[in-house]
């Protein structure tokens, strides 16, 4: 499992054992405005994870490594490169990939300062393939209302599914959201 942003966070869960009720459950306790808190340092972003780095830390295991499922979150590095944390600190690799440019700070993992790797890599496939093979792939891509569209082989299994439309203050319509993308992904599994 890899993901950016919210992906790492699902995916993290998930590889930690978690089932998707459970997973869903958790998740839709808090609006995401809940979890966050304002930078002392507004001008490396305006809010701080350093809340959600805490609550991972009672979710999720201290390390990536002695995860039963293989796992990477999606970085990007202060040099703007993508980057694939297959090993260190899991809470903060979670919340690192979710680390939106200017909204957030960067999270600092095992010494370096990363922030959401899908601004430079949406869905980091090409590192994923580097590092499980010729194994077969499934990808969930979201919608975006902005900036280029990802760049994957036209062969490659994608369950797409629209923008969920939530916000810092309120998650819509989570469950509705939940069983569509359900149904979508049930759809292209169906055709493998």
């Amino acid at each position: 499992m890899i993901g950016t942003s919210s992906g790492a966070l699902v995916g993290s869960l998930w590889s930690a054992g978690l089932s998707a009720t459970d997973i869903a459950q958790r998740l839709s306790e808090n609006t995401p405005w809940s979890q966050v808190s304002f930078s002392r340092a507004p001008w490396r972003g305006l809010l701080t994870l350093a809340p959600v780095v805490e609550q991972l830390a009672e979710w999720l295991p201290e390390r990536i490594e002695p995860l039963d499922r293989t796992f990477a979150a999606g970085v990007m590095t202060r040099s703007r490169e993508a980057r694939l944390l297959c090993e260190g600190s899991l809470p903060s690799a979670v919340a690192a990939s979710c680390s939106m440019p200017f909204v957030f700070e960067a999270v600092t993992v095992d010494g370096e300062p990363l922030k959401d790797g899908g601004a430079v890599d949406r869905l980091a496939y090409a590192g994923w393939r580097a590092l499980r093979g010729d194994r077969p792939v499934l990808a969930h891509l979201v919608a975006r209302s902005a900036g280029p569209p990802s760049d994957l082989p036209e062969d490659l299994p994608t369950v797409h599914t629209p923008r969920s439309r939530a916000k810092f203050w309120d998650l819509g319509d989570f469950d509705g959201q939940m069983e569509e993308a359900r149904l979508l992904a049930h759809a292209v599994i169906e055709t493998l």
